[in-house]
């Protein structure tokens, strides 16, 4: 069964950065299409950026464009979000999720990672 392990989460003041790690095992995490999902408090999750295999595009959700970098590091397993200009609205659990289409039609989740951004 693959796994997604997410680590980095915090407690940062605004305006600072921070850097999420999300660690793979038990799948083709070279052929996933990679994401990384939030929940704020008292809302639903939401998308936050997602990358694709092989041709590495990148997609972001509007709240984050222009602050927030995701990258894959294939070698490693790992994915990444990096988050520059943090606000407290980025306040929420971070997730990480693994989707094998078209290969499989096998998703993942992690366990999940907080950051919380104060004032």
């Amino acid at each position: 069964q693959g796994q997604l392990v997410e680590s980095g989460g915090g407690l940062v003041q605004a305006g600072d950065s921070l850097r999420l790690s999300c660690e793979a095992s038990g799948h083709r995490f070279d052929r996933d299409v990679m994401a990384w999902f939030r929940q704020p408090p008292g809302k639903e999750r939401e998308f936050v950026a997602g990358i694709t295999p092989f041709n590495f595009k990148t997609y972001y959700g509007d709240s984050v464009a222009g602050r927030f970098t995701i990258s894959r590091d294939d070698a490693k397993n790992t994915m990444y979000l990096q988050m520059d200009g943090l606000n407290p609205e980025d306040t929420a659990t971070y997730y990480c999720h693994a989707d094998g289409q078209p290969y499989n039609k096998n998703k993942y989740w992690g366990q999940g990672t907080q950051v919380t951004v104060s004032s």
